[in-house]
């Protein structure tokens, strides 16, 4: 069985093609900058990836351009579309309609639809990808996997704001949380290396990138995650502010003069590491400015790692203890620095890292001492194979 996992942005559509035999990829790429004159095609597995300048107007060139290259005679991967046997979508938003991945049918992607209010970003192009697919590949089935879904075992007391009621039953204010899939994939795969079900275990899983977020799941259920009504509540991230006091809003507007769009461009883009440090939005550079004794990346630096360690602490207590704890995504996986600062001092509580085994990278290990009765593991996420699973599963 062969599975095409479609994984549309506001300006990009991300693919790929797996073999569900031995869950390997098959093929690959990216499609960028859709809808501008330089839009490009990325094709290709590992090294062996070729860049097509085409034009793609909508998702709907993109997707017609990605289903002509993996039948190409040159640089395909299949001989015809009839070896796929199902689309699964990468959805951001489900709302409170879905707490699992579903089988799309004209409910479901009217259903998406209205959850667009909540991700304006997201779902728009996700629709358009997957009405391009209906439209394409009438054939095949589609299947919805949302970053949501997962978080609806959240209960009331960890999903509702103290806002009034009327708030939540007229507008659906409430926590959402993300990432969802890869949290899920990544406790799954705690799951298998310590040799447990994952309804025996207490986890909290980090998903540390540019958007960040970390979620307590006890017994295989989310019961916190630090995202909220948006991707916006929670870490400090790249160019996120995460959670302030909501009165700097009101302010900002009533004396300074910004407009609610201002106001929410700067907490969105201009802020975390990016609006501290002055100069980036990527930890790399600003590990490299603080070895140089660049005081703001210094502050940038401390200021990251001490929001991890504040909200893996809130989740100990929520769960009444850890068994492990999981990170993963490009900050997670690679930044050895990141994660000892995360991690000292907290040798009491359990967690003691190896700081040898910290320091390596490029693969799926423990990173703490054997001793620890509290494990630390560092997964690299993998949600394309987690969407595939879930379509194969559904078909």
């Amino acid at each position: 069985m062969k599975i095409l996992v479609m994984n549309a942005g506001s300006s990009s559509l991300k693919y790929q093609l797996v073999d569900m035999e031995k869950e390997t990829v098959v093929a690959k790429g990216l499609c960028e900058r859709v809808g501008a004159s330089d839009s490009f095609h990325k094709h290709g597995v590992d090294t062996d990836e070729r860049v097509i300048s085409v034009y793609l107007p909508d998702h709907h060139a993109a997707v017609k351009a990605v289903l002509e290259v993996l039948v190409d005679s040159k640089i395909g991967s299949i001989s015809s579309l009839n070896e796929i046997d199902a689309v699964g979508h990468r959805v951001v938003h489900g709302g409170e309609f879905f707490k699992e991945s579903v089988r799309i049918d004209d409910d479901v992607i009217e259903k998406i639809d209205q959850c667009s209010v909540l991700a304006p970003l997201h779902n728009p192009p996700a629709l358009a990808g997957i009405i391009a697919c209906r439209d394409l590949m009438s054939d095949k089935p589609q299947v919805a996997v949302f970053d949501t879904a997962f978080h609806q075992s959240m209960p009331p007391k960890a999903y509702m704001y103290a806002l009034p009621y009327e708030m939540y039953e007229k507008y659906k204010i409430r926590r959402y949380g993300f990432h969802g899939t890869s949290h899920r994939y990544i406790a799954d795969r705690a799951a298998d290396l310590l040799g447990r079900p994952l309804a025996d275990l207490r986890l909290i899983t980090c998903h540390l990138g540019n958007g960040c977020s970390i979620t307590a799941i006890d017994h295989g259920y989310s019961v916190e995650t630090s995202m909220g009504f948006t991707p916006l509540e929670g870490l400090m991230m790249g160019t996120r502010s995460g959670s302030i006091d909501p009165a700097i809003v009101t302010y900002l507007i009533g004396t300074q003069g910004m407009t609610a769009a201002e106001v929410e461009n700067m907490m969105n883009r201009e802020s975390g590491l990016l609006g501290i440090s002055g100069l980036s939005n990527d930890l790399r550079d600003i590990r490299a400015a603080t070895e140089a004794g660049h005081e703001r990346a210094t502050l940038a630096y401390d200021m990251y790692s001490n929001s991890v360690k504040k909200f893996i602490g809130q989740y100990v207590f929520a769960m009444a203890g850890v068994d492990a704890i999981v990170l993963t995504a490009g900050v997670g996986e690679n930044c050895d620095r990141m994660r000892r600062m995360i991690f000292q001092g907290l040798e009491p509580l359990g967690i003691i890292v190896d700081q040898g085994l910290n320091c390596q990278r490029g693969y799926e290990r423990f990173i703490s001492t054997e001793e620890s009765p509290v494990k630390v593991i560092v997964i690299p996420t993998n949600e394309e194979l987690m969407i595939a699973r879930d379509v194969a599963d559904l078909i």
